[in-house]
């Protein structure tokens, strides 16, 4: 038999449901075969666009997973498969993966929190954990401050709204590249740039739940790139209140490796949430999910045993 066509080869399919094997082998997870994933999805409602996640499991899931900017709800799947009989829903954020798009192009975190709301309420009967990463972290914080009966516990991943734009500066180069590419070689060596820790394999992965291959055959980022205006993205102090705001337990996860949280936004978490917990994890970047999937999946088994 001949090797598998290339992403580049006419013949090549992208089926999203065909790489959880190859996640589990990276990071030597048992393969559960029998595990059930479908794509669901909740209607648009005046501005707030479609909604597409990824239901994981038969029970109705016990938490709730958001990403980053420029990702999709694929950026979750070792950790999610690292969790014992899976039971979650992984949200693509609008303008992002299968989610709709806005027309005006507002995808700041009380936006997003308006459809991620939605989506709560239309799927789910019992409060959950969030976990948001960078601006799912800011939806998160958002969600759960206007809607504290939807969540029981609160997960932010490495971002704080003291973020700032020089502090995120790789993350915002990297995004604010090239929209296509003559090849898929061409956009995995753009993105292996960006990310030198993380496996090819991992990124390969990546690439393919978060582009797509033109009618050309040029390669198109999936998500959304009209950019925030300082209009449209609310000010620190408005997110601040966000964190001050809510009451469930909260937990910041801060990538050691990672310049977007330093020591004044942890000291300022503290001000504004006194019992919130801080967990540091060492030999990652931003992308906990991404660099260290099993340490993530090990914290978040320990806050689903949690009585809610």
């Amino acid at each position: 038999m001949g090797e598998e066509p290339g992403p580049d080869d006419p013949g090549f399919n992208y089926d999203e449901f065909s790489m959880f094997a190859e996640n589990c082998a990276e990071y030597d997870l048992d393969w559960p075969r029998n595990v059930a994933v479908q794509r669901i999805g909740v209607e648009s409602a005046g501005d707030s666009p479609a909604v597409s996640a990824l239901w994981w499991g038969t029970d109705e899931p016990a938490v709730v997973f958001l990403h980053g900017g420029a990702q999709n709800a694929h950026t979750w799947d070792t950790v999610i498969l690292a969790l014992s009989q899976p039971s979650a829903l992984a949200v693509d954020l609008p303008g992002h993966g299968h989610s709709g798009w806005r027309s005006d192009g507002a995808y700041q975190p009380h936006n997003n929190a308006e459809a991620v709301i939605r989506a709560l309420e239309s799927l789910l009967s019992e409060p959950i954990v969030l976990v948001g990463m960078s601006l799912g972290g800011l939806t998160a914080n958002a969600v759960a401050a206007r809607r504290p009966d939807l969540v029981s516990r609160l997960v932010v991943i490495d971002i704080t709204p003291g973020v700032t734009r020089q502090k995120a500066k790789e993350i915002h180069d990297f995004v604010a590249g090239p929209q296509t590419f003559a090849t898929f070689d061409e956009i995995f060596s753009r993105t292996m740039e960006f990310n030198p820790t993380r496996s090819e394999a991992s990124l390969r992965r990546g690439i393919l739940h978060n582009a797509h291959r033109a009618g050309d055959g040029s390669w198109e980022w999936n998500y959304d790139r009209n950019p925030l205006s300082g209009e449209a993205f609310p000010t620190s102090e408005l997110l601040w209140e966000d964190v001050s705001s809510t009451s469930m337990p909260y937990l910041l996860v801060k990538a050691e490796d990672s310049p977007v949280v330093d020591d004044e936004d942890l000291a300022e978490i503290s001000r504004a949430r006194p019992d919130a917990e801080i967990l540091r994890v060492k030999d990652s970047g931003h992308s906990i999910q991404g660099d260290q999937p099993l340490l993530l999946a090990e914290v978040l088994a320990a806050e689903l045993d949690t009585p809610r």
